[in-house]
């Protein structure tokens, strides 16, 4: 009777070592950065032995990867446009764009490591820079998703222009607000900017055809 309670039990704490090591993880690599992150390192911050983190990684790599999958999943869960009866589109925009700073700034994990990663050029790319892209490309096709719910009319040069456009412009929000802190309201950036994404889509639908 005892075996499926023990059973358990070694489950939640596999689990909770496992956020530990990627808390720890998140910690190292903030300060050090890609390559100043190691498996000793960040066994010395989170208190476990290097063996447990074999056990749940293979490698840095691995980790890193990992620590960027776990913060996108926050981020995410932002990325929902509110239904039509929270306002105007433009509100909208704008109160989803405040979600997904918010929610930057609570596991900003994933762009953090991410843009160093993605900046770099190895031989061998590592996974984590991999699984960055890939995360990214879903964050894109979030956003075209949203562009086009709200402007169905833009063709799909339009859309995909409005997407490049988004996504870098939050990239540069992000970055300034890593680079000077708090005095980067960043929730009210995103608003903002978001704003000025709905205005060009305005600008860009009322385009006479040819």
């Amino acid at each position: 009777m005892a075996r499926p309670q023990t059973t358990r039990k070694k489950r939640a704490n596999g689990v909770e070592s496992r956020q530990r090591i990627l808390d720890a993880a998140v910690e190292i690599a903030g300060e050090r950065g890609y390559e100043g992150t190691s498996i000793a390192a960040v066994s010395a911050k989170c208190g476990l032995p290097a063996s447990s983190i074999y056990w749940h990684f293979k490698d840095k790599d691995d980790l890193i990867a990992a620590v960027i999958e776990r913060s996108f999943g926050t981020w995410l869960a932002a990325v929902e446009l509110p239904d039509e009866a929270a306002g105007t589109p433009v509100e909208r925009a704008a109160h989803m764009a405040a979600g997904v700073a918010r929610s930057l700034l609570e596991a900003p994990d994933f762009l953090r490591l991410g843009l160093m990663l993605a900046l770099e050029n190895r031989p061998t790319e590592p996974r984590g820079r991999t699984v960055f892209l890939q995360v990214r490309d879903i964050a894109a096709r979030k956003i075209t998703d949203v562009v086009t719910e709200l402007f169905p009319d833009l063709d799909e040069e339009a859309v995909r222009l409005l997407t490049t456009y988004a996504v870098a412009g939050a990239d540069g929000l992000f970055v300034q607000r890593e680079i000077q802190g708090e005095a980067v309201d960043l929730v009210a950036m995103f608003e903002f900017h978001a704003r000025m994404v709905h205005d060009a889509a305005l600008n860009l639908a009322a385009r006479p055809t040819t």
